[in-house]
């Protein structure tokens, strides 16, 4: 076998031990046993919102445990045919094998990261906003333009986005937006994302051309389950009605049904801007127990509030990621060092590489030296 090809099979081999290590290998099947018998408790049903948390659970389980045992039967058939190929001189069957081997190489690496996302939320739904910080057209043009790129990496995900809300810039672009977007693990993706972004281009607005710096802030946050026990004093909240001032469109209202709440001991302001007040008034609220909930996160996981309270304001020296379209084409992220020349693509949602870059400067490395460490 090739060095190449033994380094991939190395790079597979690791990812599944890592796989194995979050699943708790040792004992998965026997989990697995559990929960059938308690599927087939003919009382299940009885409170279907258990019944249904269990059966994501199991199924879960499932998923991961097949997961598993597909890559390592991948790999095991996947040498055994090089090995074969090799004793009978057959370099098709050799080379079709080791092309396998880099494509499951990948794949392992990819649920490798999945596996990470095993944080109290990361499998939420999650809520999602965007602000224009100082600098007027630019910076809303920039924003509209983070919004742009989100929107795309959801659908390429499939994930269903929804927008909560929405202020037009003065001239160009919007000065601020919220959305909700819904899938398997939207929040472990996107929870890195939280920061200043800054963009450096020859402005479409500037009639001599110049190089202009602007910036805008994400923010990112979990849809929590209505089960989680939120409480929230309504002493402690304001809740205004006004009309919206969305860019137009389906979601631009004409009465004054949109709803803004402030949660006064916290700062906190969340809106909504469908058709019904009443309809407002019950997002808004969720999105004020998300936000909530998330600085609950936020005190128990030190390093999520580290992240949280680095982003500071939308300007110099707090940005986490750079996109820069002139002089040079370059997106780097200042805490992974993670970069592509391919700003295109980036702007056009392709933002997974960032995210895995991320997750697995949080994350991998504990789990890996947690991995050394039971050796």
């Amino acid at each position: 076998m090739r060095a190449e090809t033994q380094n991939i099979v190395a790079e597979i081999e690791k990812s599944l031990e890592l796989l194995a290590q979050r699943l708790n290998w040792e004992t998965a099947e026997f989990r697995l046993e559990e929960f059938n018998a308690r599927v087939e408790d003919p009382n299940l049903w009885d409170d279907p919102e258990a019944a249904q948390k269990l059966m994501r659970e199991r199924q879960a389980l499932v998923d991961s445990i097949n997961t598993y045992k597909g890559i390592k039967q991948d790999l095991s058939d996947n040498i055994e045919l090089i090995e074969l190929g090799e004793m009978e001189e057959d370099a098709e069957v050799v080379k079709d094998a080791e092309e396998s081997l880099k494509t499951l190489k990948d794949k392992a690496a990819e649920k490798e990261l999945e596996a990470l996302l095993d944080g109290e939320a990361d499998a939420n739904d999650t809520f999602l906003e965007i602000n224009a910080g100082a600098g007027g057209t630019e910076s809303c043009d920039w924003a509209s333009m983070l919004a742009r790129m989100y929107v795309r990496w959801a659908e390429k995900k499939g994930y269903k986005v929804e927008l909560q809300s929405e202020s037009a810039g003065d001239e160009a672009g919007i000065k601020s937006a919220a959305y909700k977007i819904s899938g398997h693990n939207a929040y472990g993706w996107l929870k890195s994302e939280s920061g200043v972004h800054r963009l450096v281009r020859i402005s479409p607005y500037d009639s001599a051309a110049k190089r202009h710096t602007s910036f805008s802030s994400v923010w990112v946050y979990p849809v929590v389950d209505d089960n989680i026990e939120i409480e929230v004093n309504p002493a402690d909240i304001r809740v205004d009605t006004y009309r919206s001032s969305g860019a137009g469109g389906q979601h631009v209202n004409t009465t004054d049904s949109a709803v803004r709440i402030t949660h006064i001991p916290t700062g906190i302001v969340v809106t909504s801007s469908e058709k019904s007040q009443h309809q407002n008034r019950d997002i808004a609220m969720k999105a004020l127990k998300s936000r909530l909930y998330q600085q609950e996160l936020d005190r128990r996981h030190a390093e999520i509030n580290a992240a949280h309270e680095a982003k500071g304001d939308a300007g110099w020296g707090n940005q986490i990621r750079s996109y820069v379209l002139q002089p040079y084409q370059m997106v780097k992220d200042l805490r992974t060092g993670h970069e592509t020349s391919d700003t295109k693509g980036v702007l056009d949602g392709d933002l997974d590489g960032f995210m895995a870059a991320t997750l697995a400067m949080n994350v991998s490395g504990k789990s890996r030296s947690e991995a050394q460490g039971e050796d």
